[in-house]
């Protein structure tokens, strides 16, 4: 990381920066080009899990390619000043890369569910059988993951 003085080298601080985002970001590649897309998630402190419809572009580019980077960001507003050049961000973010894989088992899927569910609520679910077996669910396992922060003391 260039500016060392805005990296954040505490897990514990990367991994709250996760836990207090809404949204991941997932960037996959198809033959060279990228193609991201922000998806509701959950977190287990070493995977990110998402679901989604069984086909797709999303489901396309991982079929053929499961390298896949991810990014977070919170607490981002604009810091001003009154000369053009010196207006700043406030922000903390997280960038990762990682594997990705389709779950296939249904002790897999329903795990997964729960752990994303578990990111936006409390309270415990139950999934129609049917239902999970039409959902595709993804797990990124975490190869690498960096944080960064600005405007903050």
């Amino acid at each position: 990381m260039r500016r060392k003085d805005k990296e954040i080298t505490d897990r514990d601080v990367i991994d709250s920066i996760i836990n207090e985002s809404l949204f991941c970001r997932l960037a996959l590649s198809e033959e060279d080009r990228p193609y991201i897309v922000p998806l509701s998630f959950g977190y287990d402190g070493t995977a990110l899990y998402f679901h989604g419809a069984a086909a797709g572009k999303k489901i396309d580019i991982l079929r053929k390619n499961s390298n896949v980077c991810f990014e977070f960001d919170n607490d981002g507003e604009p810091i001003q000043s009154d000369k053009g050049c010196d207006w700043s961000v406030r922000y903390k973010s997280v960038i990762g890369y990682g594997k990705a894989q389709l779950l296939e088992d249904m002790d897999s899927k329903l795990r997964a569910l729960d752990i994303i569910m578990k990111h936006y609520s409390e309270k415990s679910f139950a999934y129609p059988e049917k239902t999970v077996e039409k959902t595709a669910v993804i797990r990124v396992d975490i190869e690498t993951v960096t944080g960064k922060m600005s405007g903050y003391k």
